[in-house]
């Protein structure tokens, strides 16, 4: 997978890092999705311990990711794996929908004053609230914040993208948007909307065994993603609105000079009547009729003919 994520050129893979006894009652049942994917009625704690990997695993996964030009990244779901990863010297900390409430989690991964990156599913604008004050408290200041719709797949009317520039506009800090829906339109879409980050579950197969293939990407919808967000990202360019480089060149073309409306003599005043505007833009810009209105021409000048400031007094 990290293979076909570095040929989609991604910019990071994200695995999640969990010790299933820390995380999950042994009666905890599947949720609903879940049950249908797997075609399983196996709890929770079964699922999970299946699908859990070693410390080790991570760190020969980090260092092919590194090898492959792919950030490592991983959410941490308890304080040993959070420890774990600190030592192994992530980059930032991603904190899942499910931890928004879990205090003693989110303070233990403030401390390491890294960036962290926290998915807002399932919460409400104060719950979001105080897992940044959790954080600020302990002296860390930069966090991303996720709009997240937990829902397997998510359907379009429960996306509400909008909620993801409430969360800007109310807490300050950069957003992004986890992405729970079928296909690749809505993470283009967050992205033209501001979104800094997409989070989106891919996978090799969408028939493997296992409760999110069905609602991840393939490659070749992975790839797609990649290269639609990188032309959203040139499209969107910057807040400034100046003339590009190009258009400075048609303005040439397409913009208009003041001409002469019919033949005069050198030494006529020139007032609105001798004046016209026409293409190209070489000479006088319309914008400064008022200023050649009242002066005296220098030469005689032939009607269409661009009008110059060398020829006025």
């Amino acid at each position: 997978m990290i293979d076909e994520a570095a040929i989609a050129k991604v910019d990071a893979v994200k695995f999640q890092t969990y010790k299933t006894e820390q995380i999950v009652t042994k009666s905890a049942q599947q949720a609903e999705y879940q049950k249908i994917n797997t075609k399983s009625d196996q709890s929770q704690f079964e699922l999970l311990k299946k699908l859990e990997l070693e410390f080790e695993d991570f760190i020969e996964l980090k260092k092919y990711s590194e090898e492959k030009g792919i950030t490592f990244l991983s959410t941490a779901a308890d304080i040993e794996s959070a420890n774990f990863l600190n030592k192994i010297n992530v980059k930032a900390f991603k904190i899942g929908s499910g931890e928004v409430t879990n205090l003693p989690l989110i303070k233990h991964i403030a401390k390491f004053n890294k960036t962290i990156i926290l998915s807002t599913g399932m919460s409400t604008l104060k719950e979001v609230n105080d897992a940044l004050s959790w954080i600020k408290e302990e002296g860390n200041n930069d966090t991303v914040l996720l709009h997240c719709t937990s829902n397997y797949p998510c359907p379009l009317n429960e996306v509400n993208l909008n909620a993801m520039k409430t969360l800007e506009k109310e807490f300050s800090v950069p957003v992004g948007y986890s992405d729970h829906t079928e296909g690749i339109e809505v993470s283009v879409l967050a992205v033209a909307m501001g979104a800094t980050i997409i989070e989106k579950h891919f996978t090799l197969d969408k028939n493997m065994p296992g409760p999110d293939h069905k609602a991840s990407l393939n490659y070749s919808e992975l790839t797609q993603l990649v290269s639609q967000i990188r032309k959203t990202e040139l499209i969107m360019g910057n807040f400034e609105k100046v003339p590009s480089e190009a258009e400075i060149r048609i303005s040439k073309l397409v913009r208009k000079s003041l001409v002469a409306s019919k033949d005069f003599k050198k030494g006529e005043i020139i007032t609105m009547d001798h004046l016209a505007t026409k293409r190209p833009f070489t000479g006088i810009s319309p914008k400064e009729i008022n200023e050649v209105i009242g002066k005296k021409s220098l030469k005689d000048i032939t009607k269409d003919s661009i009008i110059r400031w060398e020829d006025l007094q």
